[in-house]
């Protein structure tokens, strides 16, 4: 068991990395190294650990989901399913913003990933936006801050990702079903303040969509959304685990986009293939690196060493919670989300369920919705950059305008960090405990 210097070697040797540019996975890796021989353990230790961790069944459902998203972003999904929302919100006074929002909620439960979600619905939406008189900067704020939603709203990859980096303890199917709320919340929050900002800037409204057409869009877009069912339906009904509705959804997404929409042409499959090559190596490469680092953070205790420091500033559960949650909104602002959650999970876990009498799964949906805050922060917000790029905006203006978007999101985090139910109640009502 390793002393306070081994355990301080080890966190300040990742973040320095980390700030001097390197890749996340290897500043993990490289840490957990020079820890290992701090330590005077044998450097076998770091390759058994690293396969320890991908040798894992659970771990397939990551690169099937990212295939499943990545074919149905690119298989012309996104534009049914901006049609598609436009028919319940679309003749509202800003519309269009309503919109996006809706249609974010519908792709992140194909997509998983807030990135996806951005380029894909974004590159539609905020040129339709700005053509209609929507202020540049708050199109791209609308399309950013609503992609979070995919992060929660089932399936997501990264509640694949916690489940493994609590131990195997939470049930991947339990995580799905407890974003389902969270999720909706996001959503319907951020479009009530994209219609409050609507009012005040006079931005326009459409027109209703003829029942005729509304019929003909529905079963376009309903042909994508039965992914959604077929994952989550699959799950819950006990057809099949996660990662078997993964698989499946796969398949399911390459007849409908290459035979059905056909949208999509054979030649540039090759390049989807390895943009999805490139995004899964880099996750299973972290995923393994996590691992070794999570074993040292055991070997050292360091878990009940935070633990000890955060109890004697409070015991008290909710200042616990709240002091939980500042950290990690800062810690989301400089580094990504997959890492954080494998990184903070075996850490904070254990303070949460014994210290807060918080359950697993309410943990995981709260730390999503927080560190998916990063995701549009800067300095390492990669859906801002993302969004900026797309929408083709400065990040300085789109930052400048963020804060409703900002507050609206941390007041949900908020809410489903104090109100266990949000998160619990679906579990509870589809038999899951």
């Amino acid at each position: 068991m390793g002393g306070d210097f081994e355990a301080i070697l080890l966190i300040a040797s990742m973040l320095g990395l980390v700030m001097l540019g390197l890749p996340i996975a290897y500043a993990v890796g490289l840490s957990t190294i020079i820890t290992v021989y701090a330590l005077g353990l044998p450097p076998e230790v770091v390759l058994l650990k690293l396969s320890d961790g991908v040798d894992n069944f659970s771990m397939l459902a990551i690169p099937f989901f990212v295939f499943a998203g990545a074919i149905m972003s690119e298989g012309g999904m996104a534009v049914r399913l901006v049609n598609f929302a436009n028919i319940f919100v679309g003749f509202i006074r800003g519309g269009l913003a309503m919109v996006n929002i809706l249609t974010s909620m519908f792709f992140g439960g194909i997509s998983g990933s807030s990135v996806a979600d951005t380029t894909s619905i974004g590159s539609i939406m905020i040129p339709m936006m700005k053509r209609q008189g929507y202020d540049d900067a708050f199109s791209v704020n609308v399309t950013i801050s609503s992609s979070t939603q995919g992060v929660i709203i089932p399936p997501s990859h990264n509640a694949v990702i916690y489940a493994f980096a609590a131990g195997g303890t939470v049930s991947i199917a339990e995580l799905f079903m407890a974003g389902i709320i969270p999720g909706i919340m996001i959503g319907v929050a951020l479009m009530a303040l994209a219609f409050v900002i609507s009012l005040r800037r006079n931005y326009p409204k459409g027109e209703m969509v003829p029942l005729r057409e509304a019929v003909k869009v529905s079963g376009q877009a309903f042909l994508g959304l039965i992914t959604v069912l077929i994952i989550v339906g699959g799950v819950i009904g006990g057809v099949f685990t996660a990662t078997e509705s993964s698989a499946v959804a796969v398949v399911y997404a390459f007849i409908i986009t290459f035979f059905v929409y056909r949208d999509y042409k054979f030649r540039d499959f090759p390049k989807l293939l390895h943009n999805v090559v490139k995004t899964v190596s880099i996750v299973m490469i972290l995923i393994g690196f996590a691992s070794t680092f999570g074993y040292l953070v055991a070997l050292m205790q360091i878990p009940e060493k935070i633990t000890e420091l955060v109890l004697s500033i409070s015991d008290n559960k909710y200042a616990i919670l709240a002091m939980i949650n500042v950290m990690l909104l800062v810690f989301g602002t400089v580094m990504d989300m997959a890492p954080l959650i494998l990184i903070c999970t075996p850490v904070l876990l254990p303070l949460v369920v014994e210290h807060a009498g918080m359950d697993p799964v309410h943990f995981g949906i709260m730390m999503m919705m927080n560190l998916s805050v990063g995701l549009i922060t800067p300095p390492v917000g990669t859906t801002l950059f993302a969004g900026c790029a797309v929408g083709k905006v400065s990040i300085e203006k789109v930052t400048r305008t963020m804060w409703p978007f900002w507050l609206t999101l941390v007041f949900m985090l908020l809410l489903v960090t104090y109100i266990p139910q949000l998160t619990l109640w679906m579990p509870q009502l589809l038999g899951f405990r």
